[in-house]
């Protein structure tokens, strides 16, 4: 009997023990938590009073380790020692900082077994898909390290008047970030936008989401052990309708990775409350594949941009536009691609596709497909549960005939759904593609100058030639984030850790020559000289 049909034989009867190998994984992946967390009320804080609420794994279909649950009292505590330790960590030089992130990146590495083993444990996902929040992180924290004291610098910018004006632009730490993280990816989500409001001089209060608090409360133990002051990066775990509010009350800005109707209700309690909030929301990405395709490319490309994570991802591929006079080719590849894909609940490297992270998220994708099927779409492979894998395990599914007034047509479905449809022209590809309310990502697939030409007309925040998703994540030195109804700010780059950071402009004014009437000159009179003053500067070409 395989690992999967002993957790399902188990599932069905609630009177016998798990099964070995479900046991097995289980343990183990306990084993690497207690790695990070020896007593998790001390990690996270909170009186050994709190009740704990224990969330059950999809990975083994067993509860994992209760989290203690924060009340608000709890809430207003953290936020105060946040405030306190963030004082002094202001004053600290971004070369300390810097080191503080290199130690980081050094840790994640040593500790990836683990961490990873917690990631599968709560999300499901699958070795490979876990291991890229361990490259996320790593590649932030190096990032920010190196980029760090450029970022902090003061800058010198043109005056008033050439010479006679010096201005300087300063940037100082807004104070406390409140962040409120997704269960999709519970490390990378977690603590990268984290990782940038911290560096930046802030202290960060986190909410983690209630189905992944424990890659979150690893991930602050691991921060910790490479010297970060634990009131810094302070925990409350929690419901979103208890915690939700007076966090951002609490606060000097938001940062807010999930839904759009979600974000769209934390914007306006932050605009209530005169703070900033970066947002990064949901996304019906599209990838069109160009006439001048490598078709083999292509379809592993969906591969990748459409399954990672089980398609539980916000720049995750939903609708794919193939041309028309490769668009046969690309399906018949493209179905025997995915009918041998290995979905499989296992710690297992080789395995392509973990499964749901919870009930829930699997009735929504189930919901959205039946709808489709029941308007006249038909799947050419998947639309179906795998209950002999896990109880939350979907195959993937690419569906045709998606039209609109189906559910899946214009909805994010987040998960391992595409709809597949041939367009004739690059300007047919093009409108499609735009015609939706999101617009946070996709990808282009063709001749790269071609392909080039398309992405310059797409209505997305990201766009990725050749390659689904990861080529415009991982450029971090470049702004990510969304338009229309995908977000609001950027993460990455420079701009993913200026939006922590107010700005100060100091302007000098040459004692000598003010900017008023001097000389005896009447105001109208020094309006004359001004404007010919001006006038020059035009000419002269200065800014």
């Amino acid at each position: 009997m395989s690992t999967v049909e002993s957790t399902l034989e188990t599932e069905t009867s609630q009177t016998t023990e798990a099964p070995a190998s479900a046991s097995a994984i289980h343990r183990r992946c306990e084993e690497s938590f207690h790695h990070f967390v020896k007593d998790i009320y001390e990690t996270v804080n909170l009186p050994a009073d709190r009740p704990l609420r224990h969330v059950k794994s999809p990975l083994t279909s067993l509860e994992a380790t209760g989290v203690p649950q924060a009340t608000l009292e709890d809430l207003e505590d953290a936020v105060a020692r946040a405030k306190a330790a963030q004082k002094r960590w202001a004053k600290t030089p971004a070369s300390v900082r810097s080191q503080w992130l290199l130690r980081l990146h050094d840790l994640l590495w040593k500790n990836a077994a683990e961490m990873m083993d917690i990631i599968q444990w709560e999300s499901g996902k699958s070795r490979y898909h876990a291991f890229d929040e361990i490259q996320d992180v790593a590649l932030n924290s190096r990032y920010y390290a190196r980029t760090l004291s450029h970022v902090l610098r003061d800058e010198r910018r043109r005056g008033a008047f050439p010479v006679l004006t010096q201005t300087t632009v300063m940037y100082a730490p807004k104070g406390l970030v409140g962040v409120i993280a997704p269960w999709n990816y519970p490390l990378a989500m977690g603590i990268s936008d984290a990782i940038a409001a911290i560096a930046a001089g802030n202290a960060v209060v986190t909410k983690p989401d209630s189905n992944t608090p424990l890659t979150v409360i690893a991930a602050k133990a691991l921060m910790v052990r490479a010297g970060l002051d634990p009131d810094l990066f302070t925990i409350v775990p929690g419901r979103g309708s208890v915690i939700g509010t007076p966090l951002i009350a609490s606060v000097n800005y938001m940062m807010f990775t999930g839904s759009t109707k979600t974000g769209r209700s934390i914007a306006a309690q932050a605009g209530e409350n005169l703070i900033g909030v970066s947002a990064e929301l949901g996304g019906k990405n599209p990838m069109i594949v160009l006439a001048d395709a490598n078709v083999d490319a292509a379809v592993k490309g969906l591969i990748r941009g459409a399954f990672s994570n089980g398609g539980q991802l916000c720049v995750s591929i939903e609708r794919l536009y193939v041309h028309d006079s490769i668009y046969e080719e690309f399906k018949q590849k493209l179905v025997a691609t995915v009918e041998a894909m290995r979905i499989e609940a296992s710690l297992d490297w080789d395995v392509d596709m973990g499964v749901m992270v919870s009930d829930d998220q699997l009735h929504t994708v189930e919901t959205q497909v039946n709808d489709a099927l029941d308007k006249g779409a038909f799947p050419l492979v998947g639309a179906r549960r795998l209950p002999e894998v896990a109880p939350t395990a979907y195959a993937p599914t690419i569906l045709e005939g998606v039209k609109e007034g189906m559910e899946v047509f214009n909805h994010e479905t987040f998960g391992p759904v595409v709809s597949l449809y041939r367009f004739h022209t690059d300007e047919q590809a093009i409108a499609l593609a735009n015609d939706t309310n999101y617009g946070l990502n996709s990808s282009i697939w063709g001749n790269p100058s071609h392909a080039f030409a398309v992405a310059r007309q797409i209505e997305t925040g990201t766009v990725n030639i050749n390659e689904g998703f990861t080529a415009a994540w991982g450029s971090l030195d470049a702004p990510m984030g969304g338009w229309k109804e995908s977000g609001i700010g950027r993460r990455h780059g420079i701009e993913g850790i200026r939006k922590y950071m107010e700005a100060k402009t100091i302007a000098v004014q040459n004692r000598a020559v003010p900017i008023a009437p001097i000389l005896g000159l009447s105001k109208q009179q020094y309006a004359g000289v001004l404007t010919f003053a001006l006038k020059a500067l035009r000419w002269l070409r200065f800014k």
